[in-house]
């Protein structure tokens, strides 16, 4: 090629760069949508509005949080996929909108490819947690006792395709048990039966869970990571209890639209990190179980893949279905 025609071609490209890089030095010149696809007061919620003042401050614009319910977070994720890939709508994905859904769904109004991951944010541990007067004394006795009984005990979840609600299939499955599944359109409602004694267990992550085993109300059996959490250090795990491999958790991400042009997002995944370690905002998290665990898109995407062939797997085997 001439240099002449090297020229033009790289003029010609510069040129169609040039639109998205103004774009980008402009952002943000307006407030920021942030999707939550969950009701207020669970563990995504609770992340978005503890991280969002501060990211607000850095980007110098307010960012306000959109809940939108429904579906196993299929509303709300549907809903950004069909926002402007401009960088005024966030959204955070998880387990279950990013990985469980493409297999709980036979037909689904997005798909994760219409996303471009920002990065990884953090990971809520997961505790088995049962009402105080359920009559289950410790984790050992717990799992004793639904083995021999199957299908006597039902458990609570955030709703069909929640992480809360695959994590304990997977328990049922590592563990040859039966627990009749009862799903609630939110963590706050299943809380609130489960402290009730409606439902005599439930798997609810950190967010939601401890304060209440802090206050009594609730009782914590064993958690679902490799290792003891902090917060809980007398609580086993399940590897103790001789079951492998259960290592869950309810993991978010921050996505935005695909298309979204590449300096904001490179901006947006630099300013998220930055926020999500700010001192005050990593201790008020680490207060409530959550492990920051900030990172980039790329990495996530290549976590997104893992969790996918683990969990369609799982889903297919079980042969569970969200509708």
């Amino acid at each position: 090629m001439s240099a002449p025609a090297l020229t033009r071609r790289l003029c010609l490209l510069a040129l169609g760069l040039l639109p998205a890089l103004v774009q980008a030095q402009a952002w943000p010149s307006k407030p920021i949508k942030w999707i939550v696809a969950y009701p207020a007061g669970g563990g995504s919620d609770f992340l978005a509005r503890q991280l969002a003042p501060q990211l607000g401050k850095q980007l110098g614009q307010t960012l306000f949080i959109d809940n939108r319910p429904g579906a196993a977070g299929s509303i709300g994720t549907e809903a950004a996929a069909k926002s402007p890939a401009d960088g005024y709508t966030l959204l955070t994905g998880d387990n279950g909108a990013m990985v469980f859904n493409s297999a709980m769904y036979k037909k689904l109004a997005y798909s994760p490819s219409e996303f471009t991951p920002v990065g990884f944010m953090a990971r809520f541990p997961l505790i088995l947690t049962v009402n105080p007067n359920s009559g289950f004394s410790s984790a050992s006795q717990w799992l004793a006792d639904v083995k021999a009984h199957p299908g006597k005990y039902s458990y609570g979840s955030p709703g069909i395709g929640s992480p809360h609600h695959l994590a304990m299939e997977m328990i049922k499955e590592r563990s040859g048990s039966f627990i009749v599944h009862v799903p609630y359109r939110g963590t706050a409602f299943a809380v609130q039966d489960l402290i009730a004694g409606i439902v005599p267990m439930a798997i609810l992550d950190t967010a939601a869970g401890l304060p209440q085993i802090r206050a009594g109300k609730l009782k914590a059996l064993a958690v679902l990571s490799k290792k003891r959490i902090p917060q809980l250090p007398e609580v086993p795990t399940f590897e103790e209890l001789g079951l492998k491999n259960v290592d869950v958790a309810a993991w978010q991400g921050l996505f935005v639209p695909k298309g979204t042009p590449e300096p904001i997002v490179t901006r947006l995944t630099a300013e998220m990190n930055k926020a999500i370690t700010t001192p005050e905002v990593k201790a008020r998290l680490e207060e409530f179980g959550l492990e920051v665990a900030p990172g980039d898109g790329p990495a996530l995407a290549r976590f997104i893949q893992q969790e996918t062939q683990t969990w369609h797997a799982l889903i297919r085997e079980r042969k569970l279905s969200a509708e």
